[in-house]
């Protein structure tokens, strides 16, 4: 008989989600990003001490600091909305018709279910219906919805969701390839596989 917690690791390995946001609490902002890093740190010094840690070694007693700031301030910064890029759109005087695509944008995000790095690159393109948007807007919108725990597929969603919105065009493609950390180093120990996943909106179906 399947216990509990051997459940849920299955649920997690399946990566599947019923809808394209992150599952937060109402109460996901009350505390200020101080706030939190200071209850993060010491959640991260019970961590160390419990796995037998030396805390008073100078290696790892800024350790619990670091690593809360981290979170809240850097690889988990995109789950606070204040942090949203703004994504400044333009009229597309040239009256260029055809695809534009902004290939091989870094992804750095994190496994939700192992929090463990996701690596890879993403490659979006769109077809103006007369907004463009600048390139490097498309990068930022990549980096703020990497930078919280996440699934592959749904950050291609959101990528693609979000540009929609912004150019007000259904015709929005993301691909995206990357090395799951969960699967390279841990559990099955493959080096060699990647993940691709792809989002196709309007035209591009």
């Amino acid at each position: 008989m399947i216990n509990n917690e051997d459940f849920l690791d299955e649920i997690g390995d399946n990566h599947f989600s019923s809808n394209a946001k992150n599952p937060l609490r109402e109460d996901a902002f009350e505390l200020s990003d101080d706030e939190k890093i200071e209850k993060i740190k010491k959640d991260v010094e019970n961590i160390l001490q419990t796995l037998g840690m030396d805390l008073t070694d100078d290696s790892i007693k800024g350790t619990p600091n670091r690593v809360a700031k981290m979170f809240v301030k850097e690889i988990f910064g995109g789950l606070n909305p204040a942090k949203q890029p703004k994504a400044s759109t333009f009229d597309n005087n040239y009256k260029y018709g055809e695809m534009l695509v902004e290939k091989n944008i870094t992804v750095y995000s994190t496994c939700e279910h192992h929090l463990l790095p996701i690596i890879g690159r993403a490659h979006v393109a769109y077809i103006s219906s007369g907004r463009v948007i600048g390139l490097s807007k498309m990068n930022r919108i990549v980096e703020y919805y990497a930078k919280r725990p996440q699934v592959q597929e749904r950050l291609t969603m959101q990528i693609v969701q979000e540009l929609q919105k912004a150019l007000g065009t259904e015709d929005v493609a993301c691909v995206i390839d990357a090395k799951h950390l969960c699967v390279n180093s841990r559990g099955i120990k493959d080096i060699e596989s990647s993940t691709v996943t792809s989002e196709f909106g309007g035209k591009f179906k």
